[in-house]
């Protein structure tokens, strides 16, 4: 017989205490099941101890909190009615495609699970040379952006596609009778089937014309290739093929020109038989090539002019005049003569956007004939026209456009007169934006109409002549979207889908092969012949150059940050939270100030009491009055004196979560697409809160964590020099750190053994392999007032540390030479302030999985333990978040879980709705609150790759393990590297013995499983 009996949880419950009520509302929002353990009288007066001894002793409220905290939910999946035949539950598919979004572009891999993908891989078949980006590892979050356009808006109301199709078959009816212009507007497309569409449109709307617009725009150099070589392209680098590379104010290891060379770059970095390429960087702001740079001279704008003159008179024997004085004229003649001695094994690049200064980079790399420098394949990611959207910004105001239609871009937030776009805007009949979101350029237009993402849809791409790319769908259309290209061929009146109008077109590129051939590889190769160039005017070109000068007070240099390049992915959390490479700064852009016009203007940046790093305002005022205020600054080592810098892509509020509305627009300064801007600064009322994830800048002599070395010393002496092994005191004999175990040691050769090589030559901070790792691991995003606090939640971070002295190697011997307490203690003191324009390294740390691992001694619950394989394991249902693993931890590696960040408000990114979970990988377990985490060296995907092989009955393949830890799968450097050491014929092995091979922290005795390379300038 069932009981009536009014059970109380606590005393406290019966008197209405406000714990019950805080109980009741806290994190633990799923219901614990208590009608199970104490709705049962009848199992309960069996039990070994009463509900009356269980209340008194241990209390209600106590045990419920206990049992929250320790067991998840468990929620019951649905199995499917009818399986679908491709689909195996819990074995991953992937598929080719290719990303190119006007400003970004790779060939991929789609990781799918049970129909979603979930992350984004590089492809790496024969021809695919374009890997993703730390932008398009993270591209994948925006597929499932619940800020979203879901479906087709007329005059700000929902609708549908067959009354948004009739209004612009109208709206061009109307054009063609009243002869107004009807103009597309679109970003480069790189698309031959697209373009083809649009030639059809053009010819079919005689009264229409095609304008295109990159919001970062690259003009300048286009304008100068195509006076040379007759195409709107650009040329494209193989700095693999040269020995000396000289780079003008060009970030080729960022975004210049799309980037995607770092590859080629990093082949010939790294010391080999002696021998590696030298590089000279000459630029403003610090950027990524000038931290890999192995000699970099901070220098502005006007002076870089001046620079390029020098180079061309020095090259191919000119004498025109040039203003460069002192120690800047030295170091540009040196390497102009260093470039004339490589001839074909020299390459000149630059990023002035000056066509002069193009002309004069075409000239020179002509004159020297070099072999990294080709035509054959030209790039096709960049054809805006500034010439042609200050045209069409006059018709609008003219009122002769009566007809926009525009995709792929948002003048509304990227012109600089972008008022002068919006009231043209008015004045046009009909206006069209399709758009994934509705920005702030789809928000004022009359149609506003929702486009797949890219996972959801077909195309082809040509991003470099030769290279036939296609995209297709990786996930049915979440929303009620169409592509642009079905839309042109409903105006076009062609018959069929998007899909067959492409697959058609295909033919002319991939003769030779097969549609499936090509869908299935994601790309096709054809030989490319080289364009033959017409003459230069190199002469009027360098005399035009050399009557550059600086104007105004200083030059302002507007770029592009790695976190979120031209502003597309805003609402994209994982790229907001990923720290600049540089400045170590997320959530945050800012103006980037030397260290002489800081004092100068008083402005300054300090670590306050809380750890956090404050700065001041700044307001910036162009030549024609235009003005940004309170813009956070940064004192920036390595910053030319006279030049500033400032971050475009930041600042949109359209369409985004109040979250992710952070910075301010740089765009507003870009006055005539022009990326150097003359301004004055003056200091600003208020001091800003940065959310930076290091506070230390430079290695204070501490020669151990990055180890370097000179090509001269590597090339003449032994690795004992320039390797030097740490030595300890043992029995009272100095003996080799690596020769001691503070722990008993067993054997590790049998089975699998994973070690992760990392070389410091090749790295170049791009932080791909953050966000890769963060897709894979399912990472949580925490917010600016959390990292501020030094709660990021990063697996893996890139540390990045700047010398005291010009380089390493004096802050070395500046260390050595202190002697005395006193000494010490000033020396060190000033030892933490960087040099005015220091060395740079890059280092990535995350869990070294110690084989003899001091977290794992002082964990009182034995959550952390080492497995048979190297990895250092975590147990999250053990763990109680006690965090001795982490104050034990010589590396700092280790994350403790401060809150809930999955399903909390509080925390309103990606993993708060149910949309943005479907990202989420379901083999690795997203954590609740209060346990550490950590790097687990990706152990879902080498054991799916052992198990795989021991499925098809062989062993695992030769370096097959690379590609199964994210980070080094996303390494388009070849910086990381992954494996097994037991293999000897692995990769991975063969780099253990290397000579520049050093473990991190050596002489702690932890014998990590993560190894580094010394680095070697070629200075």
């Amino acid at each position: 017989m069932s009981s009536n009996k009014k059970y109380w949880k606590s005393v406290e419950e019966l008197e209405n205490s406000s714990i019950v009520e805080a109980l009741r509302n806290n994190e633990f929002v799923e219901e614990i099941p208590t009608d199970e353990f104490l709705g049962n009288a009848e199992a309960l007066s069996t039990s070994g101890t009463s509900r009356r001894d269980f209340l008194k002793y241990v209390g209600f409220s106590t045990a419920a909190v206990t049992l929250a905290a320790c067991e998840g939910p468990v929620h019951k999946s649905i199995p499917y009615v009818l399986q679908p035949e491709q689909i195996i539950p819990g074995v991953a598919d992937y598929y080719a495609t290719t990303v190119f979004d006007g400003f970004d572009f790779a060939n991929l891999l789609v990781k799918t699970r049970e129909g979603r993908p979930i992350k984004i891989e590089n492809n790496t078949i024969a021809g695919a040379k374009f890997s993703a980006n730390a932008r398009i590892h993270a591209s994948i979050l925006g597929l499932y952006d619940s800020g979203r356009l879901k479906e087709p808006k007329v005059d700000g109301k929902n609708s549908s596609w067959s009354a948004v199709d009739l209004k612009i078959k109208s709206s061009l009816a109307e054009a063609k009778t009243k002869g107004g212009q009807v103009v597309l507007l679109t970003n480069t497309l790189a698309s031959p089937s697209t373009e083809k569409l649009i030639a059809e449109f053009i010819a079919k709307t005689p009264n229409a014309k095609h304008v295109v617009y990159d919001a970062v725009s690259s003009s300048e150099a286009l304008d100068a290739f195509e006076a040379v070589y007759g195409q709107r392209a650009l040329v494209d680098y193989d700095f693999s093929k040269a020995n000396l590379i000289v780079s003008v104010g060009a970030d080729f290891l960022g975004d210049w020109q799309g980037g995607g060379y770092d590859a080629g770059y990093a082949k010939g970095r790294i010391p080999h038989q002696g021998k590696m390429s030298r590089h000279f960087q000459f630029e403003s702001n610090m950027t990524l090539s000038g931290a890999a740079a192995d000699k970099r001279v901070p220098m502005t704008i006007a002076d870089q002019k001046q620079a390029l003159v020098q180079i061309y008179n020095i090259v191919v024997g000119a004498s025109i005049p040039v203003t460069l004085e002192g120690n800047l004229k030295n170091e540009v003649v040196k390497a102009a003569q260093q470039l004339k001695a490589n001839k074909t094994k020299g390459v000149l690049v630059s990023g002035i956007e000056d066509k002069n200064a193009q002309l004069l980079v075409l000239a020179i790399n002509q004159e020297l004939n070099s072999e990294a420098f080709t035509t054959a394949g030209a790039r096709n990611i960049r054809k805006g026209s500034n010439a042609a959207v200050a045209q069409l910004i006059k018709d609008l105001n003219a009122g002769s456009v009566h007809t926009l239609i525009m995709s792929g871009v948002n003048p509304v937030y990227t012109l600089a007169d972008s008022e002068a776009f919006v009231s043209g805007l008015k004045k046009v009949e009909n206006s069209v934006a399709f758009s994934l979101k509705e920005d702030e350029t789809a928000s004022i237009v009359k149609i506003a109409a929702p486009v797949p993402h890219y996972l959801e849809s077909w195309g082809d791409v040509e991003i470099t002549k030769g290279t036939y790319s296609l995209t297709q769908p990786t996930i049915r259309p979440i929303f009620n979207t169409k592509q642009f290209q079905d839309v042109l061929l409903s105006l076009n009146g062609t018959a069929g889908t998007f899909y067959d109008y492409l697959k058609a077109n295909s033919v002319a590129f991939t003769a030779g092969s097969s549609w499936n051939k090509v869908l299935h590889d994601g790309i096709y190769v054809t030989e490319s012949v080289a364009l033959a160039g017409g003459a230069i005017d190199a002469s009027a070109a360098a005399n035009a150059l050399s009557k550059s000068k600086s104007n105004g007070e200083y030059e302002l240099v507007l770029y592009t940050k790695t976190g979120l390049g031209d502003g597309q992915h805003a609402n994209n959390p994982w790229l907001q939270e990923f720290p600049d490479p540089i400045t170590r700064v997320s959530w945050d852009n800012y103006v980037t100030v030397s260290k002489v016009d800081a004092k100068k203007l008083g402005l300054s940046n300090e670590i306050v009491a809380n750890g956090g790093l404050n700065g001041s305002y700044a307001t910036i005022t162009t030549a024609d009055g235009i003005k940004l205020e309170k813009v956070p600054v940064i004192v920036q080592p390595g910053q030319a004196v006279g030049t500033v810098g400032l971050a475009l892509g930041y600042g949109r509020k359209a369409s985004l979560k109040e979250e992710m509305q952070v910075g301010l627009n740089a765009y507003a300064l870009y006055k005539g697409f022009n990326g150097i801007q003359s301004v004055s600064i003056a200091k600003a009322a208020g001091e800003h809160e940065f959310a930076c994830v290091q506070g230390q800048k430079t290695l204070m002599g501490r020669g151990d964590i990055i180890k370097e070395t000179t090509l001269d010393v590597f090339n003449k002496e032994s690795a004992e020099h320039w390797n030097e092994k740490p030595m300890v005191s043992l029995d009272h004999q100095e003996v080799q750190a690596s020769t001691v175990d503070l722990w008993e040691s067993f054997d590790r050769t049998t089975g699998h053994h994973f070690n992760l090589s990392i070389d410091l030559n090749a790295c170049t901070g791009c932080g791909a392999c953050v966000i890769a790792c963060h897709a894979e691991n399912n990472v949580p995003v925490v917010g600016k007032a959390e990292v501020r606090r030094s709660r990021d939640m990063h697996w893996l971070r890139i540390d990045r540390y700047y010398s005291s002295e010009s380089t390493f190697e004096g802050d070395n011997k500046r260390k050595e030479g202190i002697a005395g307490l006193s000494s010490s203690l000033s020396t060190f003191n000033e030892m933490e302030n960087p040099g005015e324009n220091p060395q740079v390294a890059f280092q990535p740390v995350m869990c070294q999985h110690c084989n003899h691992a001091p977290c794992e001694t002082v964990c009182p619950v034995a959550a952390t333990s080492h497995g048979r394989q190297g990895q250092n394991h975590m147990a999250y249902n053990r763990c109680v978040g006690t965090r001795y693993c982490a104050n034990n931890c010589p590396y700092k590696v280790r994350r403790f879980n401060w809150f809930l960040y999955n399903k909390n408000s509080e925390f309103d990114y990606h993993m708060n709705d149910d949309l943005g979970r479907m990202v989420l990988n379901p083999d690795v377990n997203v954590r609740s609150r209060g346990v550490m985490e950590k790097c687990s060296f990706c152990i879902q995907s080498t054991q799916a790759v052992i198990l795989q092989a021991k499925r098809e009955g062989r062993v695992v393949a030769k370096d097959e393990f690379n590609n199964a830890c994210a980070c080094s799968a996303a390494c388009s450097s070849g910086a990381m590297v992954f494996g097994d050491v037991n293999d000897k014929e692995s990769e991975v092995a063969k780099l253990a013995e290397s000579e520049r091979a050093y473990h991190l922290l050596e002489h702690v005795g932890t014998k990590p499983n993560v190894f580094y390379h010394v680095k070697v300038r070629n200075t």
